[in-house]
């Protein structure tokens, strides 16, 4: 009990599993649930304010995913990620990003480009105003929707499993020195490349970006 900032889930259309499981992701990137931790279901489950269960099924979704491992008798731990995790997860996304942001530039239309501006503006707003999940979930937004414009499902999904095991450890210390901004304010650098039609420039800036996100891995202090 204790763990977590109290946090509403979401919605009703969402099973309970899922929403559990998403509040959890959120906590272990914000730091609220740290690596190496063990924590047991029904602590977690009184501060989301639901049963056992739904928690227990959600450890074991994010278990499949290489984000906890089960501790007998006493829940779940938190894995930690090395620093050759994070170098081999950061050049797997920058092999398929780097082109496929060029690609995209090449093929897809201004209104397609366009209708992820807002998801790019709220990222720089999340940052500005400390709201951590928010921006996460922006974050998430517009890389996996920029790369819908692919429509290769499949490339997606690989990275958005990456992306859900390249957690930013101690997050909230990075936010609170504003050291998320600059990062923010690439995605809408990056767009307004791609609406100019500039694939060289839009690659380029993508992968600053990405070596922007790993460094900010490598400083969670």
């Amino acid at each position: 009990m204790g763990h977590l900032k109290q946090r509403p889930l979401v919605t009703v259309r969402e099973r309970l599993r899922d929403q559990v499981a998403h509040a959890l992701r959120a906590a272990m990137i914000s730091g609220e649930l740290r690596p190496g931790q063990v924590y047991s279901a029904p602590g977690l489950a009184e501060d989301f304010g639901v049963s056992a269960t739904p928690v227990r099924e959600a450890m074991l979704d994010l278990a499949r995913e290489g984000l906890v491992e089960p501790v007998r008798n006493r829940g779940f731990r938190v894995t930690e990620v090395s620093e050759s995790d994070l170098d081999q997860y950061t050049e797997i996304r920058a092999l398929i990003e780097i082109p496929m942001v060029g690609r995209v530039t090449r093929t897809a239309t201004r209104d397609e480009l366009e209708a992820l501006r807002p998801v790019a503006e709220e990222i720089v707003r999340a940052a500005r105003e400390h709201d951590l999940i928010g921006y996460l979930e922006a974050d998430r937004q517009f890389h996996l929707g920029l790369l819908a414009l692919t429509g290769n499902d499949r490339l997606v999904e690989t990275v958005g499993d990456l992306r859900k095991r390249t957690r930013l450890y101690g997050l909230s210390g990075l936010d609170e020195r504003d050291r998320l901004i600059p990062s923010a304010e690439e995605h809408l650098e990056l767009l307004q490349l791609m609406l100019a039609g500039d694939a060289e420039g839009a690659e380029q800036c993508m992968r600053r970006h990405l070596g922007h996100v790993r460094s900010l891995w490598a400083s969670p202090e």
